[in-house]
């Protein structure tokens, strides 16, 4: 039997010489695709894609350049496939204007081009059958981030005195900024956003806001793709800035999930792995983020990024 591809795309925002600026995703990215192309997981180098916003980076993550990549692993994707998006940046909470509507959970690429819970549902169905597309959003507000996705782990009480340890940044960008900044370029008063992204990057734009103009080809569909979340959906996501020791900046969900796969070298469910990583935060003091798992029954006790098991498969 033909052996499976495993492919991945890395993406770290560090937002250089911006506001917004964060220090450890473009580590966190690095790391993880040192973690990728070892032995244990055994990805070819050359199907691991990065996407960084470092100065003078080839190809930078735009909103536009991050889904072009995502859709094209998926197009390139075959039964039994593994298929990984790992993004460490910030977030943001889109707030409808229609208030009947609940907030809807984004990434924020280098150029703001929100990518949204409804494009990463519209690109998990396009997934075939037979292959595991799993996604780790070391983000804030990325609970929830794959849109209507069953929750396994969820939400927990975070204590009334927990504070943000000080050598940290919650990586969030309030939907406030990110409107503030848009209306700037549009001249436009409008308080929806969509009305703002649609203007600066057509048919770039999230498909939340293109819907009415482009519909989904099929229905929506819960129970596909794996989402391991850097926090609820609530909460933050930190940016450790400075750890001490000669240690590099890093994201603490993406530090956690690393320090689990070296602290238990053998096979980690998905389940495992979200629940050895909320472990570590708790004794690293992270207290307001608890990271969350989102997939089907199947898939949350699956190995982390192993080809999908079909029934009574021989061996």
């Amino acid at each position: 039997m033909e052996k499976c591809k495993k492919l991945a795309l890395l993406v770290g925002c560090n937002y250089p010489n911006t506001p917004h600026e964060l220090h450890g995703c473009h580590n966190d990215v690095l790391a993880m695709r040192e973690v990728l192309v070892s032995t244990r997981f055994g990805f070819d180098p050359n199907c691991v894609e990065l996407l960084i916003d470092k100065p003078g980076s080839p190809i930078m993550p735009t909103g536009a350049n991050i889904k072009a990549a995502l859709n094209s692993m998926v197009d390139r994707a075959e039964d039994g496939d593994v298929l990984f998006f790992h993004y460490s940046g910030h977030g943001t909470l889109i707030k409808s204007h229609n208030a009947i509507k609940k907030a809807e959970e984004a990434i924020v690429p280098c150029d703001f081009n929100l990518i949204t819970s409804v494009d990463f549902r519209e690109l998990v169905n396009r997934v075939p059958k037979e292959v595991t597309f799993t996604i780790l959003s070391d983000s804030c507000h990325s609970g929830g981030l794959i849109d209507k996705e069953t929750e396994q782990i969820g939400p927990s009480t975070t204590p009334d005195d927990a504070i943000l340890p000080a050598f940290c940044k919650p990586k969030e960008i309030p939907f406030e900024s990110v409107l503030e900044y848009f209306t700037s370029f549009t001249s436009k008063t409008s308080t929806d956003i969509g009305t703002h992204l649609v203007q600066v990057f057509g048919a770039d734009a999230s498909l939340m806001f293109r819907q009415e103009a482009k519909p989904i080809g099929k229905p929506l569909k819960a129970d596909e793709g794996i989402l391991l979340s850097g926090c609820q959906t609530n909460e933050t996501s930190a940016d450790v800035q400075s750890r001490g020791n000669g240690k590099q900046p890093c994201g603490a969900f993406s530090n956690a999930v690393q320090m689990a796969l070296k602290e238990n070298p053998g096979p980690l469910s998905n389940r495992e792995i979200v629940i050895q990583a909320r472990k570590i935060l708790v004794m690293q003091h992270f207290n307001k983020q608890h990271p969350c798992l989102y997939c089907s029954n199947e898939n949350a006790g699956a190995i982390f990024l192993n080809p999908p098991q079909k029934p009574n498969a021989q061996y």
